[in-house]
């Protein structure tokens, strides 16, 4: 059952015969998911945007003009970045969002973004922290708890902020948590960088999608579930043209980094909320018995979750299937032995607070080097 922002974002001509109670409804839907600027950008490619009324165009220029804004910021704040990374002659290697925008790439138009992402080989990361203090960012302000957390479990550190710009810098040193049954060889990422400016860089493309996918399906909220799925559909439509031998690389790459699951979560809800052109052989490739079993469970999921969070798009039994995909990422990323020990402990915290809370860490901490 498609909805507004689908069908607008498919075909933006359908936006010409919608009555204000629609517009209304698509630009909501369009914030929710944070795709407004991206759905501007494409009714103005069909050449419609100019024939909305005033009232709706405003929404859509004003969500223009902080992608604009965002994307100032960011070479700004990535000239810099550079600079630190120069200084322990270092590579500066974006992901996500920050990528797609730096590199001009076409999943980038319209895109918004909440920080920025990099990531540094895991024997740099200290040395790729102290730099970063150096030139001004500092840790974000972290309970003990949760400090260590990062720091023993997380496959980044704490996030890092830049207090008189408002920034906040991801510094990864893998994809996913070392503790996520996928075992990830984060240094197979390094091998394939493509060089977007002097000393600046983000994963190839084909390691581009598949860490999209990842993020994508290992994540346990969906509010930008939708506006991440598009990114996909992006760059499936797009990367192909660029690399002739992207289609039949891969499945074989996601092998290769033990991520071939969420790659076929991607390309399936790509192909079915999106039609995104996927061969049929890539498909069945990274397809397998035991995923073409759960496929119509994960459907009746997933397909609930990549909707934009407004009343006319929920689906009967949404909520508890996003309480089951929020529980799915949990358990993907430590297994029970970690995962029950940290999630009473967040109870108890939220619950009672740190002080109340101080006399488990000890236990919390046994039970996770066990």
């Amino acid at each position: 059952m498609s909805f507004l922002l689908q069908s607008a974002l498919l075909d933006p001509v359908i936006t010409t015969g919608l009555d204000n109670r629609e517009l209304g409804q698509l630009v909501a839907q369009g914030r929710s998911s944070r795709l407004l600027a991206t759905l501007m950008l494409e009714l103005e490619k069909a050449g419609v945007f100019s024939q909305l009324p005033d009232s709706a165009r405003r929404h859509f220029n004003s969500t223009l003009m902080l992608h604009e804004k965002q994307l100032r910021d960011l070479t700004y704040d990535v000239s810099h970045l550079r600079k630190a990374f120069d200084s322990i002659d270092e590579r500066l290697v974006l992901l996500k969002g920050a990528a797609y925008l730096q590199a001009g790439l076409a999943v980038g138009r319209g895109r918004l973004i909440s920080d920025i992402d990099i990531i540094v080989p895991s024997a740099g990361v200290e040395r790729a922290e102290n730099a970063l203090k150096a030139f001004g960012w500092e840790n974000s302000q972290l309970d003990p708890y949760n400090e260590r957390y990062y720091r023993q479990w997380m496959h980044e550190i704490p996030p890092l902020v830049k207090p008189r710009r408002g920034t906040t810098l991801d510094l990864h040193h893998t994809i996913l948590p070392p503790t996520a049954k996928a075992q990830v060889n984060a240094e197979l990422l390094f091998e394939d960088l493509i060089e977007i400016e002097p000393g600046i860089y983000t994963l190839s493309w084909k390691d581009m999608v598949i860490h999209s996918a990842t993020h994508l399906f290992h994540e346990g909220e969906f509010h930008h579930g939708l506006r991440d799925l598009w990114d996909l559909d992006r760059m499936l439509r797009d990367f192909p043209n660029q690399d002739p031998s992207f289609w039949q690389e891969l499945v074989a790459r996601a092998r290769q980094l033990d991520l071939s699951g969420p790659l076929f979560h991607g390309l399936n809800y790509a192909r079915q909320v999106f039609n995104t052109p996927i061969p049929e052989d890539v498909q069945a490739r990274a397809s397998s018995s035991a995923r073409r079993l759960r496929k119509p469970l994960m459907d009746f999921l997933f397909l609930r979750a990549f909707r934009p969070d407004q009343p006319e798009c929920r689906l009967a039994f949404t909520d508890p299937a996003l309480t089951a995909l929020y529980v799915r990422s949990h358990y993907l990323r430590m297994p029970l032995h970690l995962l029950l020990p940290h999630l009473v402990r967040k109870a108890w915290m939220s619950r009672f607070g740190d002080d109340a809370a101080s006399d488990e860490d000890s236990a919390t901490e046994d039970a996770a080097r066990h």
